[in-house]
């Protein structure tokens, strides 16, 4: 793959001038009309009626062990709503992890608005469809996971094959998910090696998700899947990514009310959100 593709953040920014291109001059004028970050995910609802998710990055917040530091990480609350949601989306690529999240959901957004008026081109969408939900597994071939996605983890354990897990907090898996842990230090070959590679989109937080496609070997099925990876599928798929399995928000509000209250997915799936697939059909583009 070229250099470029594997630049960290670079998804993210190249997502950020196609939306910025898409919307055109409606793109300035889109503001903040409500923001829930909730102890699992961040959403917002913006001006042009779209609203978006992503994970809030509990683990990867250091500074929100006491009031004075995590004020210094997210000096803006109060000070949210009415402002520029371009705002929110300068320097993503070197944002702190709460604000990349921010960033992230207003992305999502707003790809929600870009998707609205685009044709399909090279892929198809189905609403109401989890990428992962049924899933084919190569028969004979290598699965590596990124994140600990427990549903493919239990079919794996169930399918009964070699798999590999790549976890950062390995801590969140289980006894019997252990023996499939990669070690760091041999992250490089399994990723290299794997037929098919299920990413978690919460790698686009940590900068972690374009060095890993770098490492994908021509030809593997990529799945890329969560709440965080619900954008405009572009700069996946010039990365080699097969399929982009996301969320659409439905209902705002209701959805807002849910995160605010401490919800998680299994609240508002098939009630205020419903999952999406995107599916390459052709080469990259």
């Amino acid at each position: 793959m070229k250099a470029s593709l594997t630049t960290p953040g670079s998804i993210l920014e190249e997502t950020i001038h196609q939306v910025r291109d898409e919307l055109g001059s409606d793109f300035e004028e889109i503001t903040i009309e409500r923001i829930v970050i909730g102890i699992f995910f961040t959403g917002v609802r913006l001006s042009n009626g779209s609203s978006g998710l992503a994970c809030t990055p509990i683990k990867e917040i250091p500074e929100a062990v006491c009031c004075p530091s995590s004020a210094r990480a997210l000096p803006y609350p109060g000070k949210f709503v009415g402002r520029k949601a371009g705002y929110f989306l300068r320097d993503l690529a070197s944002a702190s992890p709460l604000r990349k999240a921010i960033g992230i959901a207003i992305i999502n957004a707003l790809s929600a608005s870009c998707m609205k008026e685009r044709n399909a081109t090279g892929y198809s969408i189905e609403a109401g469809r989890d990428a992962l939900d049924p899933i084919e597994f190569p028969e004979e071939g290598y699965v590596v996971v990124v994140g600990a996605l427990v549903p493919v983890l239990k079919k794996l354990l169930a399918r009964g094959r070699p798999f590999g897990i790549l976890e950062l907090d390995k801590e969140t898996l289980k006894k019997e998910e252990l023996p499939f842990f990669i070690p760091p230090e041999r992250a490089d070959d399994a990723v290299g090696n794997a037929d098919m590679l299920i990413i978690t989109g919460t790698t686009l937080l940590n900068n972690t998700l374009e060095p890993l496609l770098g490492l994908a070997r021509p030809g593997a099925t990529i799945i890329v899947v969560g709440p965080t990876a619900s954008m405009l599928p572009d700069a996946f798929f010039r990365r080699g990514v097969t399929m982009l399995g996301g969320d659409l928000v439905t209902r705002a509000d209701e959805l807002l009310d849910t995160l605010a209250e401490g919800g998680s997915g299994y609240h508002f799936f098939g009630k205020s959100a419903e999952k999406t697939c995107i599916t390459r059909l052709d080469t990259p583009v």
